[in-house]
């Protein structure tokens, strides 16, 4: 199972890809799709559609995974936050693939084991469980992070929603 992990963002979104083989995790790519501050919002948006809409093309995922970003310090950068993650999703499920969210707690504590674990923590797991030869820029790192949360069984809050019923304990209820 092909996997992309998309961390949001409007000046720079973090995409990761890894393929799934059994229990076995393995790198396909990862990187960053940058627009340019100067450019329209419209214009900003028509990037990071365009550059999902490029990486779907090329490395052909099955499922996707978002992280839930959560920005409450500046209600502006909120807004823009929110319209960049949705614009993500609009790609996403443009090209037909299931979508599961997680939050940053959920991602850290399926790759790190902690939900306070800090970036460099993040970008330290995840060039070790993916064998890279160096650690990928923090961004990039997200997005593999979310794919690999993803690829060890999380279900996340889009997929539960999907299914019309919540699974606690190892239980559905």
């Amino acid at each position: 199972m092909r996997i992309l992990g998309i961390d949001p963002g409007l000046r720079s979104t973090g995409f990761g890809v890894i393929d799934k083989t059994g229990n076995t995790l393995s790198y396909v790519a990862s990187g960053c799709i940058k627009s340019d501050a100067e450019n329209s919002l419209p214009q900003r948006i028509k990037t990071l559609l365009d550059g999902i809409a490029e990486i779907i093309a090329t490395y052909g995922p099955q499922q996707a995974a978002v992280e839930i970003v959560f920005v409450n310090v500046n209600p502006q950068s909120t807004l823009l936050l929110g319209q960049a993650r949705g614009a993500a999703i609009s790609a996403l499920v443009t090209a037909d693939l299931p979508v599961a969210e997680y939050t940053a707690l959920q991602v850290k504590q399926a790759v790190v084991g902690h939900g306070k674990a800090a970036k460099e923590q993040v970008q330290q797991m995840v060039a070790r469980l993916l064998k890279l030869p160096g650690v990928p820029s923090a961004d990039a790192a997200d997005a593999l992070a979310c794919a690999i949360a993803h690829a060890h069984g999380g279900q996340g809050l889009g997929a539960l929603a999907t299914l019309g019923r919540r699974v606690r304990g190892g239980r559905i209820v």
